[in-house]
C-alpha cells in the first residue's frame, strides 16, 4: 500500500491521535495504523477508528455531566 499523499510505503505501526472537541483535548498516543515510511502520514483502519469514535462519544456524555454540574 502506498501513502495517498507522498506516494511513499505504508507500514503497520502505531501512532498518535488528537483531536479537541466540545471542550476537552483528547490524545492517545499509540493507535496501530499504517504509517507513511516517508512523509509519516498515518492511516487507521475502520476498526480503530469505530473504537476511536466510542471513545469520544463516551467523553462527550461525561464532558457534559460535568457542565452541568459546574
Amino acid at each position: 500500500m502506498n501513502c495517498i499523499h507522498c506516494r511513499g510505503r505504508m507500514e503497520k505501526k502505531q501512532a498518535p491521535y488528537h483531536i479537541d472537541r466540545k471542550g476537552y483535548h483528547l490524545l492517545l498516543d499509540a493507535i496501530p495504523a499504517w504509517v507513511c515510511s516517508q512523509c509519516g502520514e498515518a492511516y487507521f483502519e475502520e476498526s480503530e477508528v469505530g473504537l476511536i469514535q466510542n471513545v469520544a462519544l463516551s467523553l462527550d456524555v461525561q464532558a457534559q455531566r460535568l457542565a452541568k454540574s459546574a
